[in-house]
């Protein structure tokens, strides 16, 4: 089985959030989705409208979603990559080249962002 992991905050969910989660689940047989916690949006200084909880609940009933886990620092990819058996981990192209240090754990890929939405332009537009 090829496990896929992939990493975000997943706040005021939209299809761009969708059609991410839809081509990595593509690249493999099972998706790990792990979200920001609370605390970490804190330290990253990022405000979510939704708890980890409400977050988590919600990750939990996409399709394509098998497994949604915390994300409570920045250095725990690798111990996430290597606990969850991840062969190829997932992000958006805004990230290209920032996680290549993982490609000695699993295979990285940047995935194009989908146009014309962000949780940054929702929340602009509800201003």
């Amino acid at each position: 089985m090829k496990k896929v992991i992939t990493y975000g905050t997943f706040d005021l969910l939209h299809w761009g959030h969708i059609k991410l989660l839809e081509r990595a689940k593509s690249l493999g047989d099972y998706l790990v989705v792990a979200i920001s916690t609370d605390e970490f949006n804190r330290i990253k200084h990022k405000e979510a409208y939704h708890s980890f909880e409400h977050r988590k609940l919600i990750l939990e009933a996409i399709r394509y979603v098998d497994e949604v886990i915390p994300e409570s620092h920045w250095e725990q990819k690798i111990q996430d990559v290597k606990d969850h058996d991840i062969d190829i981990f997932v992000m958006g192209d805004d990230w290209k080249g920032e996680f290549d240090f993982l490609k000695d754990y699993c295979e990285v890929v940047y995935l194009p962002r989908t146009n014309g939405i962000s949780t940054s332009k929702i929340k602009d537009d509800l201003g």
